[in-house]
């Protein structure tokens, strides 16, 4: 009797190990309840191959439209409050007619942040977080208003670094716009509106409040802010 060619031996334990994996795997997928299929592209039937080409092509793809709905969920987190803080802090005086131009524009309802920039590419995470420190304050403020007087006068005593950037929206020509947008993003439809790190902090009466009970001086402390009068 002739011995079994070592050939056939390494074939036949490579056949058993191969039916032995399938196996697992199909036990895997049927005990832990997982379906799987084809992605729908390799299904299609005139393709006559998966090369290379097609498989790079594949991963591509998947990686940037992953990519694409982080950066999407990314900027969505930004609020739309620094969109407005974006454009009335910009130093074109142009910008105050950006809403005003817009046609159909509706600042009672959500808007998308490019409103705020057109003609720009802003990527908004950098740009909330450079606002926060060039303009950690933006207070919205009317020349006319007592309160918003009474407001800038208590803060001018904090001589606070940097100082409050002061929108005196009365001058502007969106200030409908901007009394609208106010509303809707603080809840607050009167002046002044003291925005310290993109959250409203309230208006006159909140800010004096905030000073008679020694909480003041801390939450401007908190925000970065330099606090450099005797207060």
């Amino acid at each position: 009797m002739s011995p079994i060619p070592s050939t056939s031996i390494r074939r036949r334990r490579f056949l058993l190990y191969t039916v032995l994996a399938l196996l697992s795997v199909f036990l895997f997928f049927h005990t832990t309840g997982i379906s799987w299929e084809l992605p729908s592209i390799l299904k299609d039937s005139n393709l006559p191959s998966l090369s290379r080409a097609n498989i790079v092509s594949l991963v591509k793809f998947k990686q940037d439209s992953s990519q694409g709905s982080q950066k999407s969920k990314f900027d969505a987190k930004v609020d739309e409050i620094y969109g407005l803080i974006h454009l009335v802090t910009g130093e074109d005086e142009e910008n105050q007619h950006v809403l005003v131009n817009m046609r159909e524009f509706d600042p009672t309802e959500p808007v998308g942040m490019d409103v705020y920039a057109p003609g720009e590419v802003v990527h908004w995470q950098e740009e909330a977080e450079r606002l926060d420190e060039v303009y950690p304050m933006v207070v919205f403020s009317k020349t006319f208003c007592p309160y918003s007087k009474k407001a800038k006068k208590l803060l001018e005593k904090y001589e606070l670094v940097p100082q409050p950037m002061v929108v005196e929206v009365d001058l502007r020509d969106d200030a409908t716009q901007i009394k609208a947008l106010l509303t809707r993003l603080t809840s607050r439809s009167t002046f002044p509106n003291i925005i310290v790190l993109g959250e409203s902090i309230g208006g006159s009466d909140d800010l004096n409040r905030l000073h008679e009970n020694g909480s003041l001086k801390k939450l401007f402390e908190k925000a970065g802010f330099e606090v450099e009068g005797d207060v």
